[in-house]
């Protein structure tokens, strides 16, 4: 520790974000993409581009529900878990049927299979590509990959709270915080890459605290389970039936029940719920003797993330549950939380602003690590022009953020890729879409051990830019509809989709073409004399480094 409270929290600061840069790194760019989770998931449903979009309509609910139980019964199998009508919602404008099968050995849920009904009614659509689409960049975000989702979100908040840590630090020890939100230097060397972080960082500051602390509240009864352990004496499954009634069942009995008719439910429905719409039903155990009926209502742009739900019974159609209309001042400022946190209330807006203030925390998190790198090389350049090798701490750092940085982007253009280039039928072809993410970050990961200087970055950003800006053709040549036909038939979700591809690409072209110019640029700050001028000159870069820290000292 330093010997002064602001050299100390400065320390504090840099060693909090160092050592769990990247995996925050990975937390944000997943979560920044999951605000347009469902918009990212009809992307990779091609074959629902067209025909299928409809608005909900109240007075074909009766009519939808009959449709949906005959297919479902007539269609699925005789061992499903559940079935599933979803209605059209705004982000997800489409009439599906689904069924969910008992989970195999090994897995935490079942597969689910869904069709999706035109809008003319005049079919089902039943082949859909499988794919993770937008719901894996959420559980990304905190459940990780390859590993349990109980150890990933230990991981997740162990990182969460050491970002917290440096936020807090960070804002005490920055004196010029409103000052430096409009100071950004441009090639400086250093004082650029502070000013960068400076700015990612003060411009969005409030969410980065909101969207920092709220992740530690959603999953704070994991990492503080003794509140619930003391007032419900270790009973978890009490606590369980009490917070999520909706999803605690009573077991299938394996007796064969007449399967109540699901559009006589809607005069009660409507006598609780007026003309609210409904998002979604489910049915668990379909024709048993303990099936039960639960309907979502669409709660729209509501602050709150509370789900409002009426249970029946499947057989008799009995109510056996309905959501309270008040909530306790803790349940309410959760949920208010949780919200806060998914942006679940947001409109396109709002979503927007939020997707590019998520940006900025990458941003803010990238040029933090970057700026330590440069730093420390700048510290042994003296021992690296005798021809020693640099620390392996420092080849650890730049080969991590070489990995990362350009990694995550190019991996998720992989992503989309194999959505589209994977063969509809391949087994296992969700997994290999997620497969081919953590490849190209292998693989930048291999390239950056053998090379990651400024000519490696401009390649890397230059593969990863154009690969991203051919997405609206890839779209075009593999799906029935390109940009110009989604313009015209009002699909904004997928218009949106390929103008962020463009705009992202374009992005890393700027920057790739910029790190060729510097490369080509003479040394523009050279090194000031001192008394041992007669030892052997230092690289330009190294000389643009002294100078520009020296600068920012003063």
């Amino acid at each position: 520790m330093k010997e002064t409270f602001f050299r100390t929290l400065s320390w504090l600061h840099t060693w909090a974000g160092l050592l769990v840069c990247w995996v925050l790194l990975l937390i944000f760019f997943a979560g920044s993409l999951s605000y347009f989770r469902h918009e990212i998931t009809q992307w990779t449903e091609p074959e629902l581009h067209q025909g299928v979009y409809q608005d909900y309509q109240s007075s074909t609910l009766e009519s939808q529900l009959d449709k949906g139980q005959s297919y479902l019964e007539e269609h699925s199998p005789s061992s499903v878990q559940r079935w599933m009508i979803s209605f059209p919602t705004e982000r997800r404008p489409l009439l599906s049927f689904s069924w969910q099968l008992p989970p195999e050995k090994g897995q935490r849920r079942g597969k689910v299979e869904t069709h999706v009904a035109l809008a003319d009614n005049s079919g089902i659509i039943s082949e859909v590509r499988e794919s993770r689409g937008g719901n894996f960049f959420y559980r990304l975000h905190f459940d990780l990959h390859y590993m349990p989702a109980i150890t990933a979100r230990y991981i997740v908040g162990f990182c969460t709270m050491f970002m917290l840590i440096a936020l807090i630090s960070g804002i005490v020890i920055h004196k010029r915080i409103f000052k430096d939100l409009f100071s950004f230097r441009r090639d400086k060397g250093a004082r650029s890459w502070l000013d960068a972080h400076n700015v990612s960082s003060v411009i969005a500051l409030p969410y980065h605290i909101m969207i920092t602390y709220t992740g530690l509240i959603t999953l704070m009864l994991l990492y503080i389970p003794w509140t619930v352990n003391t007032a419900y004496s270790g009973d978890n499954q009490a606590f369980l039936q009490d917070l999520n009634p909706d999803r605690q069942t009573e077991k299938a009995t394996g007796i064969a029940a007449t399967q109540v008719q699901l559009s006589q439910l809607l005069p009660q429905i409507k006598a609780t719920w007026g003309d609210a719409p409904i998002k979604q039903v489910i049915i668990s155990f379909p024709k048993d003797q303990n099936s039960q009926i639960t309907f979502y209502q669409n709660m729209g742009k509501d602050v709150t993330d509370k789900a409002n739900i009426l249970i029946f019974s499947g057989t008799t159609g009995e109510l056996k549950y309905a959501s309270p209309h008040g909530a306790s001042g803790a349940l309410a400022t959760y949920d208010t939380m949780m919200s806060l946190h998914t942006a679940r209330f947001a409109g396109p807006l709002l979503r927007i602003l939020f997707f590019f203030c998520g940006l900025l925390g990458c941003a803010m998190v990238a040029t933090g690590t970057l700026m330590w790198a440069i730093r420390i090389r700048q510290k042994q350049q003296k021992l690296i022009d005798k021809g020693e090798k640099p620390s392996l701490g420092l080849r650890l750092v730049e080969g991590l953020n070489f990995m990362f940085i350009i990694g995550l982007p190019l991996g998720t253009v992989a992503f989309f890729y194999a959505n589209r280039v994977l063969p509809a039928h391949l087994i296992g072809r969700a997994e290999w879409e997620v497969h081919s993410l953590f490849i190209a970050l292998i693989a930048m990961g291999i390239w950056a051990i053998f090379g990651r200087s400024r000519r490696h970055w401009q390649m890397a950003l230059m593969i990863t830019g154009i690969l991203c800006c051919t997405l609206p053709m890839l779209n075009a040549l593999t799906s029935p509809h390109n940009i110009i036909d989604n313009i015209q038939s009002n699909q904004w979700a997928l218009v949106g989709f390929d103008l962020l591809a463009l705009l992202l690409g374009g992005i890393m072209l700027f920057a790739s073409q910029k790190l060729t110019l510097i490369t080509k640029a003479p040394a523009k700050y050279p090194k000031r004399p001192t008394p041992n001028s007669q030892n052997t000159p230092k690289s330009s870069i190294t000389t643009e480094l002294s100078s520009s820290l020296e600068e920012a000292k003063s």
